[in-house]
Protein backbone atom coordinates (compact mmCIF):
# COMPACT_ATOMS: atom_id res chain seq x y z
CA UNK A 1 0.00 0.00 0.00
CA UNK A 2 2.98 2.46 -0.49
CA UNK A 3 1.39 4.77 -2.76
CA UNK A 4 -1.92 5.81 -0.17
CA UNK A 5 -0.18 4.16 3.32
CA UNK A 6 3.75 3.98 4.31
CA UNK A 7 5.65 2.08 6.73
CA UNK A 8 5.03 3.08 10.52
CA UNK A 9 1.58 4.98 9.51
CA UNK A 10 -0.84 4.71 12.66
CA UNK A 11 -4.38 3.70 11.71
CA UNK A 12 -7.79 3.31 13.21
CA UNK A 13 -9.60 0.18 11.78
CA UNK A 14 -13.26 0.01 12.25
CA UNK A 15 -14.17 -3.53 13.18
CA UNK A 16 -17.73 -3.03 14.33
CA UNK A 17 -19.36 -3.76 10.81
CA UNK A 18 -17.08 -7.20 11.08
CA UNK A 19 -17.98 -7.63 14.30
CA UNK A 20 -21.89 -7.10 13.72
CA UNK A 21 -22.11 -9.31 10.82
CA UNK A 22 -20.39 -12.24 13.01
CA UNK A 23 -22.92 -11.86 15.74
CA UNK A 24 -25.93 -11.54 12.96
CA UNK A 25 -24.56 -14.61 11.22
CA UNK A 26 -24.30 -12.80 8.39
CA UNK A 27 -21.17 -12.23 5.55
CA UNK A 28 -19.98 -8.40 6.02
CA UNK A 29 -18.37 -7.84 2.55
CA UNK A 30 -16.45 -4.70 2.58
CA UNK A 31 -17.16 -1.59 -0.45
CA UNK A 32 -15.34 -1.67 -3.72
CA UNK A 33 -12.53 0.59 -3.07
CA UNK A 34 -12.45 -0.09 0.37
CA UNK A 35 -9.15 -0.38 2.64
CA UNK A 36 -9.06 -3.29 4.42
CA UNK A 37 -7.32 -5.24 7.12
CA UNK A 38 -7.21 -9.05 6.92
CA UNK A 39 -5.20 -12.06 8.08
CA UNK A 40 -3.44 -14.36 5.36
CA UNK A 41 -2.27 -17.51 6.04
CA UNK A 42 0.48 -19.19 4.18
CA UNK A 43 2.83 -16.93 3.69
CA UNK A 44 6.27 -18.63 3.84
CA UNK A 45 5.62 -20.17 0.38
CA UNK A 46 6.51 -16.69 -1.13
CA UNK A 47 9.75 -15.93 1.16
CA UNK A 48 8.07 -14.64 4.37
CA UNK A 49 9.57 -15.97 7.60
CA UNK A 50 6.09 -15.96 9.06
CA UNK A 51 3.13 -18.13 7.84
CA UNK A 52 0.20 -15.60 8.77
CA UNK A 53 0.22 -11.84 8.65
CA UNK A 54 -2.27 -9.33 8.90
CA UNK A 55 -2.32 -7.16 5.57
CA UNK A 56 -3.55 -4.30 4.54
CA UNK A 57 -5.13 -4.02 0.47
CA UNK A 58 -8.12 -2.29 -1.44
CA UNK A 59 -10.65 -3.73 -2.42
CA UNK A 60 -11.21 -4.47 -6.25
CA UNK A 61 -13.54 -7.39 -6.82
CA UNK A 62 -16.44 -8.39 -4.88
CA UNK A 63 -17.98 -11.60 -4.60
CA UNK A 64 -19.48 -12.95 -8.21
CA UNK A 65 -17.48 -10.49 -9.47
CA UNK A 66 -14.85 -11.86 -12.69
CA UNK A 67 -11.58 -9.96 -12.63
CA UNK A 68 -9.08 -10.38 -15.19
CA UNK A 69 -5.81 -8.64 -14.94
CA UNK A 70 -4.42 -8.43 -18.20
CA UNK A 71 -2.12 -5.42 -20.08
CA UNK A 72 -1.00 -4.03 -17.27
CA UNK A 73 -4.72 -3.00 -16.02
CA UNK A 74 -7.25 -4.73 -13.92
CA UNK A 75 -10.68 -4.97 -15.76
CA UNK A 76 -13.97 -6.08 -13.48
CA UNK A 77 -16.97 -7.42 -15.07
CA UNK A 78 -20.06 -8.58 -13.28
CA UNK A 79 -24.04 -7.79 -13.71
CA UNK A 80 -23.47 -4.28 -13.67
CA UNK A 81 -20.74 -3.58 -15.68
CA UNK A 82 -21.01 -7.10 -18.17
CA UNK A 83 -18.40 -5.25 -20.84
CA UNK A 84 -16.33 -4.75 -17.54
CA UNK A 85 -14.79 -1.45 -16.27
CA UNK A 86 -11.45 -0.54 -14.73
CA UNK A 87 -11.20 0.72 -11.24
CA UNK A 88 -7.99 1.36 -11.18
CA UNK A 89 -9.01 4.51 -13.36
CA UNK A 90 -12.63 4.93 -12.75
CA UNK A 91 -12.59 4.94 -8.63
CA UNK A 92 -11.34 8.05 -7.02
CA UNK A 93 -7.86 6.31 -5.61
CA UNK A 94 -7.33 5.44 -9.13
CA UNK A 95 -7.65 9.21 -11.01
CA UNK A 96 -4.35 10.91 -11.72
CA UNK A 97 -2.07 7.92 -12.05
CA UNK A 98 -1.79 7.00 -9.00
CA UNK A 99 -1.76 3.33 -9.49
CA UNK A 100 0.77 2.09 -11.30
CA UNK A 101 0.53 -1.03 -14.13
CA UNK A 102 -0.89 -3.80 -12.95
CA UNK A 103 1.54 -6.50 -14.13
CA UNK A 104 0.84 -10.31 -13.73
CA UNK A 105 -2.22 -12.31 -15.43
CA UNK A 106 -4.54 -13.62 -13.61
CA UNK A 107 -8.61 -14.37 -14.61
CA UNK A 108 -10.45 -15.34 -11.74
CA UNK A 109 -14.53 -15.36 -10.99
CA UNK A 110 -14.73 -14.71 -7.61
CA UNK A 111 -17.35 -17.18 -5.24
CA UNK A 112 -19.98 -15.87 -3.29
CA UNK A 113 -17.80 -15.83 -0.15
CA UNK A 114 -14.45 -14.22 -1.66
CA UNK A 115 -12.77 -10.62 -2.23
CA UNK A 116 -9.77 -9.71 -4.71
CA UNK A 117 -7.68 -7.69 -3.05
CA UNK A 118 -4.71 -5.61 -4.06
CA UNK A 119 -2.01 -3.05 -2.77
CA UNK A 120 -1.48 0.25 -4.30
CA UNK A 121 1.56 -0.26 -4.93
CA UNK A 122 1.16 -2.91 -7.40
CA UNK A 123 4.64 -2.81 -8.31
CA UNK A 124 5.68 -4.45 -4.73
CA UNK A 125 2.57 -5.79 -3.10
CA UNK A 126 1.71 -9.51 -2.12
CA UNK A 127 -2.04 -9.37 -3.15
CA UNK A 128 -4.98 -11.39 -4.72
CA UNK A 129 -2.86 -11.65 -7.53
CA UNK A 130 -0.37 -13.91 -6.28
CA UNK A 131 -2.11 -16.11 -3.29
CA UNK A 132 -5.54 -15.64 -4.98
CA UNK A 133 -8.83 -14.27 -3.56
CA UNK A 134 -9.70 -14.11 0.10
CA UNK A 135 -12.38 -14.91 2.27
CA UNK A 136 -14.42 -12.26 3.75
CA UNK A 137 -13.80 -13.86 6.79
CA UNK A 138 -10.52 -13.38 6.65
CA UNK A 139 -10.92 -9.27 6.87
CA UNK A 140 -10.55 -7.74 10.11
CA UNK A 141 -12.27 -4.70 9.59
CA UNK A 142 -12.14 -1.54 7.33
CA UNK A 143 -9.20 1.36 7.53
CA UNK A 144 -11.33 4.51 8.57
CA UNK A 145 -8.51 6.93 9.79
CA UNK A 146 -4.66 7.73 9.55
CA UNK A 147 -3.72 9.88 12.48
CA UNK A 148 0.20 9.60 12.47
CA UNK A 149 2.31 11.13 10.90
CA UNK A 150 0.31 14.08 11.65
CA UNK A 151 1.00 16.02 8.66
CA UNK A 152 -0.62 13.24 6.65
CA UNK A 153 -3.63 12.63 8.85
CA UNK A 154 -6.69 11.48 6.38
CA UNK A 155 -9.47 10.29 6.43
CA UNK A 156 -10.72 6.58 4.48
Amino acid sequence: MQNTLHNNDRLIVWKMQRTWSRLTHHQYVPGRGDIIIFTQSGLASYGDTVDSKQLVKRVIGLPGDHVVVKNGSITVYNATHPNGFKPDTTLPYGKNGAISTTDDNVDVTLGSDQLFVCGDNRGNSLDSRIFGPIKTNQVIGKLVLRILPVPDAKRF
